[in-house]
């Protein structure tokens, strides 16, 4: 059985020495692939790095919603650059986060979308993070799409049914991550009961989002095996079929090079 992690943060700063072997058992466990995701220009730049030496790995380049007001033209710029390296396999992590006030709402948006108009331009998927803001989220991909194709990924969806069903409709992926696991989120593991099997991806977004039983623990990319089984019992159906759907996906979309 063979899985990929969708969506998971590897940088230095938060595994330092023990990188190796958390990649050790995140193998052990079947991980044959990982997307190594950036949030500023720096950890963009270690993920495509690391992606360079590592089979099996991945990575994106992007800054968070959270931190745009943080970062200098000079650190977009070398976004851009990363982007179009051929180092990188996607746009991201961009969006919209309603949820905390790090930024101001039309700077989020203004990022988002150079963020959009770069995946577009370069014909990358794009990672998505979407929190409390899903319909400003769709809205702005709606009308990208309008101008292009856009393959767009919905990281660590939280949303509803009616938010996943438009969603796919836009051709989004929708990434599940441990939160679906916890005993109190059987609304979302409804939600991801019903999306096509062919949009959708399991991810860790580790070091955060531990899943059941390991909550309260630093999260690993090891860690979606756990993930993977919750999602195939909420959906009725073998866990090594979920494997395999949700791993041809993610090779579909990150690697395809």
């Amino acid at each position: 059985m063979e899985l990929i992690d969708s969506h998971c943060h590897l940088d230095p700063m938060r595994y330092g020495d023990d990188l190796p072997p958390v990649l050790d058992r995140a193998r052990a466990a079947g991980v044959v692939g990982m997307v190594v995701v950036g949030t500023r220009a720096a950890d963009s730049e270690a993920a495509a790095a690391l992606a360079g030496r590592e089979p099996g790995l991945a990575a994106a380049a992007g800054i968070h919603p959270n931190d745009v007001a943080e970062a200098e033209p000079a650190e977009w710029d070398r976004v851009v650059r990363l982007a179009g390296s051929g180092r990188v396999a996607a746009v991201g992590e961009t969006g919209l986060d309603w949820y905390r006030d790090f930024a101001p709402r039309d700077l989020q948006r203004e990022a988002f979308d150079r963020h959009i108009r770069l995946a577009q331009s370069l014909r990358l998927p794009l990672i998505v993070h979407t929190r409390e803001s899903i319909r400003d989220t769709l809205d702005m991909l709606r009308e990208a799409t309008a101008r292009g194709p856009l393959q767009a990924v919905l990281h660590s969806f939280t949303g509803t049914p009616a938010e996943a069903e438009e969603a796919v409709a836009l051709g989004c992926l929708l990434g599940f991550a441990g939160m679906v696991t916890f005993r109190s989120a059987a609304a979302l593991r409804a939600v991801a009961a019903a999306v096509p099997a062919e949009r959708l991806l399991i991810e860790t977004d580790s070091p955060f989002l531990s899943p059941e039983p390991l909550r309260g623990r630093r999260n690993e990319p090891a860690h979606v095996v756990h993930t993977a089984a919750c999602l195939a019992l909420a959906r009725g159906e073998s866990v090594e079929r979920l494997a395999a759907n949700t791993t041809a996906n993610a090779r579909r979309v990150f690697f395809r090079r």
